[in-house]
Order: C-alpha cells, then structure tokens, then sequence
C-alpha cells in the first residue's frame, strides 16, 4: 500500500475536481510564488477537500456559495463554478446557489455572482 503525500493526495483531488482550471491556477504561480501554489494543493484540496464527511459535490456547493457572498473572488468564483459543474451540480443548481446567497450576501453579491456564472456557462457552450 503506497501513502500519498499531503502534495499528491492535493495534485490529485484538485485534478478530479478543476481538470486543466485548477493545473492553469497552480501553475500560473510557479514564476513569482511557487511555494504558494504547493500550499494551496496541500492545504485545501490534499487536507480539507479529502476530508471523509461531505462529498466533492457538497463541497462546492459551498464554495461557490461563500466565494459568491464574499464578493470579492469573481476569478476564484469562475473557477470554483467550472468545478462545480465537473463534480455533478446542473447550471440549474448553481444559479440557485447564487440566488440563496442574496438573502444572506445581498443583491448586488448575487448578481456578480450570476454575471460570472453567465460567463463561464458562455465560455463552456463556446468550447
């Protein structure tokens, strides 16, 4: 029996979950911090999204719902939407994802919300 690392078991989870998105993430910081594209495969996707509890699809669910409340990670959004879409959720779920985030986040944290959702879903209908 192998033992993955905290660095492959991250490398892995973020492959099943982003594909290519989350490779173009990582590897979009290797020139100025290499050090935190290791930190962002070990910490959230090789600890906390292997955690046993919820599923990758429960996962996201409520990452878009807290990058969408934020308001401040329309890119992070984008990509986490992209995922969402990897690991089983349906536009239809996702766009009531955001609309819930209204009651708690407010309108206009909703409505960037949608515009990116409407952007990702435009890319991916393009492809």
């Amino acid at each position: 029996m192998t033992h993955e690392s905290r660095l492959e078991r991250g490398s892995r989870i973020l492959s099943e979950i982003d594909g290519l998105a989350g490779e173009r993430v990582v590897d979009s910081l290797s020139d100025i911090a290499p050090d935190f594209a290791r930190y962002i495969l070990e910490f959230p996707f090789g600890d906390i999204y292997a955690r046993p509890g919820l599923d990758l699809r429960a996962r996201e669910i409520g990452t878009i719902a807290a990058l969408v409340a934020m308001g401040t990670a329309t890119p992070q959004l984008k990509v986490h939407i992209e995922a969402g879409l990897n690991v089983g959720l349906g536009r239809d779920e996702i766009v009531e994802i955001i609309i819930q985030m209204a009651v708690y986040a407010g309108f206009p944290a909703a409505l960037n919300g949608l515009f990116a959702a409407k952007e990702v879903f435009g890319l991916l209908d393009a492809a």
